[in-house]
């Protein structure tokens, strides 16, 4: 019987899935999971979910206190809220789930340790090691910088939101310990920004990552590569060979669902014949490279604001579900 491009990515690939709903990950059985805001603010919308959410609040709740307002319990059970998903995760997973700090601390570093260590002790508390956790981080300086520090104290990070090669650069001399390039997203701003299609290898988010890889092959960095966000698994098979990919489990249905030959794309081992001038790369050059790529300035900013809203909807959805709760409570004492 034939291999189905799933079985065959799997020999040379990790493969991931990008996602908050549980019995998708059940289904897929992946080596690792990612989680974000959206994707965490979908999963807590679901009714099979309810129980999760109701015991996070409740938590909160007795955390800060009577005297603290439903919004504020909200804020602080949002935190909560992603770590009990990424137990349930890895409770399904044998490798590591990346949990995502408040994209609006994008641009803080000290804020971004503050909650990253935040988010450890809660897994430590429940007996969960810091091996098994990715600290996800937008690719902003200040970003980048924090997870410089978190690597340096034994903490790994998943550098998310990355659109350029300065940005990948610059975490690979941190240290971090994976990037997540966004294939999708870099290809939906050359479409607009164009108006063609492109397939293949042709794809401008295909051809980024393949740069990037190649970049970190050539130069022997230890930072390992997870091409995500995908728009059709096109994409997907030209990167075949890359250190992760991280993919949602429509397209994962799709590659398990498809037979045929899958040639690995991405090799370590041309990467060493290529010609690549090396980057010295420090804020000031990150910050240049940066303001000139149209692309990476744009999606950067773009993903932090999108992400950041989403928690925003996630709670006031908290807030909205805590009244309800308040309600019930006292339906139950007056009855």
């Amino acid at each position: 019987m034939a291999e189905t491009l799933l079985e065959q990515l799997r020999k040379m690939t990790t493969v991931v899935a990008d996602t908050g709903d549980i019995h998708s990950i059940e289904k897929v059985k992946p080596q690792d999971a990612t989680t974000n805001p959206s994707l965490i603010t979908t999963a807590a919308g679901m009714p099979d979910y309810e129980d999760i959410v109701d015991d996070v609040l409740l938590q909160a709740k007795k955390k800060l206190g009577d005297h603290a307002d439903d919004k504020e319990v909200a804020n602080e059970a949002f935190k909560h809220l992603a770590v009990a998903f990424g137990k349930k995760i890895l409770a399904i997973v044998p490798g590591r789930v990346s949990t995502e700090v408040d994209a609006r601390l994008s641009y803080d570093t000290g804020k971004t340790l503050e909650q990253a260590h935040e988010i450890i002790k809660m897994y430590e508390e429940d007996g969960i090691g810091r091996e098994r956790i990715l600290i996800k981080i937008a690719s902003t300086w200040p970003g980048i910088k924090a997870a410089e520090k978190l690597e340096e104290e034994g903490i790994h990070c998943n550098l998310t939101l990355l659109f350029g090669l300065h940005q990948a650069v610059a975490c690979a001399e941190a240290k971090v310990t994976l990037i997540s390039p966004f294939v999708g997203r870099i290809l939906d701003w050359y479409k607009k920004d164009t108006g063609k299609d492109y397939e293949g290898a042709d794809d401008p988010g295909v051809k980024s990552v393949t740069t990037i890889y190649n970049y970190y092959k050539k130069f022997g960095y230890k930072t390992q590569v997870m091409g995500a966000s995908f728009r059709n698994i096109g994409e997907i098979e030209q990167l075949a060979g890359c250190d992760l990919l991280t993919i949602s489990p429509k397209l994962l249905e799709e590659l398990d669902g498809k037979e045929g030959d899958l040639p690995r794309k991405l090799d370590p081992a041309n990467a060493q014949n290529l010609q690549i001038e090396k980057i010295t790369m420090n804020e000031q050059v990150f910050e240049d490279m940066h303001a000139q790529d149209r692309m990476a300035h744009d999606k950067l900013k773009e993903g932090i604001e999108g992400f950041s809203d989403a928690l925003e909807h996630l709670e006031q959805l908290l807030a909205k579900r805590l009244t309800e709760l308040g309600s019930n409570k006292e339906q139950t004492v007056g009855a």
